[in-house]
């Protein structure tokens, strides 16, 4: 296979998603058995959302664990389900991303660019194709969340050792 020449990186994972019926029991194994630091929540009707944001690392490399729960379990979207909801993706260009992989067959949920729970600029591509854009997630909702300035400079300096 060719390399391709995109214009943009994908610089490393933001986050993960985990969710089930009740955060209590996430919280269990994440914070009380794995020591993860609990460090915000966000809270979403439209999104049916009741989420805990631990994180594991620290700096820029460290990762997001959202720790997640419906609001109501009989309205959609149901966060729980699957119970790994989606993983992020840091991107350093997040609009010239969009815009390349949508000529290149790419299918985004609705939703565009968007303030994302932590305050990043996110959208998440669609876990399943359809006829007009044949590319997808293939199952899994993929989150990508534009890197801030020293998130960037930080994979560089990776990147470059």
């Amino acid at each position: 296979m060719h390399a391709i020449q995109r214009p943009f990186k994908i610089l490393g994972l933001q986050q993960i998603a985990i969710g089930g019926p009740s955060k209590a029991r996430l919280k269990t194994l994440w914070i009380d058995m794995f020591g993860l630091k609990l460090t915000g929540n966000f809270v979403s009707e439209k999104e049916n959302v009741d989420e805990d944001i631990a994180v594991l690392g620290s700096g820029p490399f460290k990762v997001e664990v959202d720790l997640m729960q419906p609001l109501d379990v009989e309205k959609k979207p149901r966060v729980d389900e699957p119970a790994l909801n989606h993983v992020g993706l840091w991107v350093d260009d997040l609009p010239l991303a969009v815009e390349w992989l949508t000529q290149q067959g790419v299918r985004f949920a609705p939703g565009g660019i968007r303030k994302g729970a932590a305050g990043y600029d996110i959208t998440f591509l669609h876990p399943k194709a359809n006829e007009q854009f044949q590319i997808s997630g293939e199952g899994v909702l993929i989150e990508l969340v534009q890197a801030p300035a020293e998130v960037i400079a930080a994979f560089a300096t990776i990147a470059a050792a």
